[in-house]
């Protein structure tokens, strides 16, 4: 189950340590919300263009997890996600990066397992 889509400015990328992030973040998030490890995936997406505001650099981390958990919960799973976020991304000079992120319940799902 949960869904996890990371996406990130291009100029982050020697930077940010995705592998670290979703190793370190997945046993924590399965903790926090009571669901099994091995249904966790993450997705990374390079953004080669986006505009922030101001200028810079962001990261964006979009969770969905099964209907059910309280506001409360998801909020505490968006702040882990973030200190994760924060512990895998080194500062680059020059460059201000916003980290965000959203918790979302995961609309219909289904899911088919193919083993080899």
């Amino acid at each position: 189950m949960p869904h996890i889509v990371v996406e990130y400015s291009e100029s982050l990328a020697e930077a940010f340590d995705r592998e670290g992030f979703a190793v370190a973040f997945h046993p924590a998030a399965a903790e926090l919300i009571g669901s099994s490890l091995p249904g966790f995936k993450t997705r990374f997406v390079r953004l080669g263009e986006a505009v922030l505001g101001a200028g810079g650099a962001m990261v964006h981390v979009q969770v969905a997890i099964l209907p059910g958990r309280d506001e409360a919960l998801k909020a505490q799973l968006g702040e882990l996600a973030l200190g994760v976020l924060a512990e895998h991304l080194k500062p680059v000079p020059g460059l201000t990066a916003q980290l965000t992120c959203e918790v979302r319940d995961l609309g219909t799902y289904s899911k088919l397992t193919v083993e080899g």
